[in-house]
């Protein structure tokens, strides 16, 4: 029987919310293992004085299995 643990994390691009995405597992993946799925929470934005996009920030929900011992 598998045991999930489940984390939230937050991460921003000047790129995209894609990319801020990839950011998120990439670290996450330095400190876990068995990473089985992520799901978005939540987009958000900044924008310049000009109002063009300065900022993409992402927060999700990273599941992970738990190894047993």
């Amino acid at each position: 029987m598998a045991v999930a643990k489940v984390i939230e994390v937050l991460s921003n691009s000047e790129k995209s919310w894609e990319d801020a995405i990839k950011k998120a597992l990439n670290r996450a993946r330095k400190t876990l293992r068995r990473i089985k799925s992520f799901h978005v929470l939540d987009f958000k934005g900044k924008v310049d004085e000009n109002g063009n996009i300065k900022e993409y920030k992402v927060r999700l929900r990273i599941v992970f299995e738990v190894e047993d011992k």
